[in-house]
């Protein structure tokens, strides 16, 4: 099942036209620049923009031409920036208030079940004032999925959150797609999130799109700005393999090959994903020793191209048909003579997990 979107939107100096499908399960990463239409977007599909065009939510149409169902006939969840609760209202009033505006037979989602997925339990009789700002946000998503969405909409939903307060909702937000069973379309500035949330990439810019497609695909695309970023990064979906205690070090197993990774024990079998930065693989021509980098996979050049820095060039690689992505020294791409076929040892400096 899909998501197929076909809108064309003009307000001023802004115009949004888009033709895509996107998958009908997992979270779709909606990214670009200030201003490239992630936040049109959402509001079109949840009916506060009024569009031309179509929009079939798994087979449902929710727009046809200028024939569109009216917002509170849509099965979204809407999670804003803000996490706007009524603040005359305990915890556990709000999640109610958002249940009981389903009809019982609509509902596909329990109170008990929201408050599990969200941790909300020690929380449930204090007002929103008494909240921090994860919190707050962990109950406006519970809000949300009591309304047993057909399509969640994500509109930054930690931009106003300290690092701390991140990283403690983050959890739950990974966890969030297996146990909604519901598309989620997830709007992002910062591709660090991204890296740790996105299942798949739709890139816009200026109300087009530039590209869509899977995660890690996308984010090594030599011909997409992402790879010239500086955070670009590989992201490998892996499991733990084993801990190595005295060094502190992670054993995963990804499709392209074993890794050690600086990290806190985790259950053995556990999914996870790792990280690899542009900036931290190195290219070797033929295995080396006596280095301190523990990780080196053997790896072929897919393509290079010429990075925003003219000192540097990009070189997408390939290995177990994974892709790689290597920033390197325009002098040193010349003096290794690479070009697509080139048989390497990608040496990766750091790994990290992505959450």
């Amino acid at each position: 099942m899909n998501l197929d979107i076909r809108l064309t939107l003009t307000r001023d100096e802004f115009s949004l036209k888009l033709d895509e499908s996107l998958p009908g399960q997992g979270v779709t990463a909606i990214f670009g620049r200030s201003g490239s239409g992630k936040t049109t977007l959402l509001r079109c599909l949840a009916g506060f923009e009024a569009a031309e065009g179509e929009i079939c939510i798994n087979g449902e149409h929710w727009q046809q031409g200028r024939q569109a169902k009216p917002t509170h006939k849509r099965a979204i969840g809407y999670v804003f920036q803000e996490a706007s609760l009524f603040a005359h209202l305990t915890v556990a009033a709000n999640l109610r208030y958002a249940w009981r505006r389903v009809p019982a037979a609509s509902r596909r989602i329990s109170q008990s079940q929201a408050i599990e997925w969200l941790g909300l339990a020690e929380l449930l009789k204090r007002y929103p004032d008494q909240l921090s700002g994860g919190q707050r946000q962990r109950v406006a998503i519970a809000r949300a999925l009591l309304g047993s969405p057909q399509l969640l909409l994500m509109d930054e939903p930690l931009a106003a959150l300290d690092s701390a307060s991140k990283a403690e909702i983050m959890p739950y937000l990974q966890r969030l797609p297996s146990q909604l069973q519901a598309p989620i379309l997830y709007v992002s500035h910062t591709l660090e999130e991204v890296a740790q949330l996105a299942d798949h990439l739709l890139l816009l810019e200026r109300g087009r799109g530039l590209g869509q497609g899977p995660l890690n695909d996308m984010l090594t695309r030599l011909d997409l700005p992402l790879a010239s970023a500086a955070s670009a990064a590989a992201v490998l979906q892996a499991r733990v393999d084993s801990y190595d205690a005295d060094y502190h070090l992670l054993k995963v197993v990804t499709a392209a090959g074993s890794l050690q990774v600086p990290a806190p024990n985790r259950p053995a079998g556990e999914s996870v994903r790792v990280r690899i930065a542009a900036r931290d693989l190195l290219l070797a021509q033929a295995p080396l020793s006596g280095i301190s980098a523990l990780n080196s996979l053997p790896a072929r050049v897919l393509a290079l191209s010429a990075d925003t820095d003219p000192a540097f060039t990009l070189v997408r690689l390939q290995h177990a048909g994974q892709p790689l992505l290597a920033r390197i020294t325009r002098k040193s791409a010349e003096q290794m003579q690479l070009a697509p076929g080139s048989e390497l040892q990608a040496i990766v400096k750091t790994a990290s997990l992505a959450g």
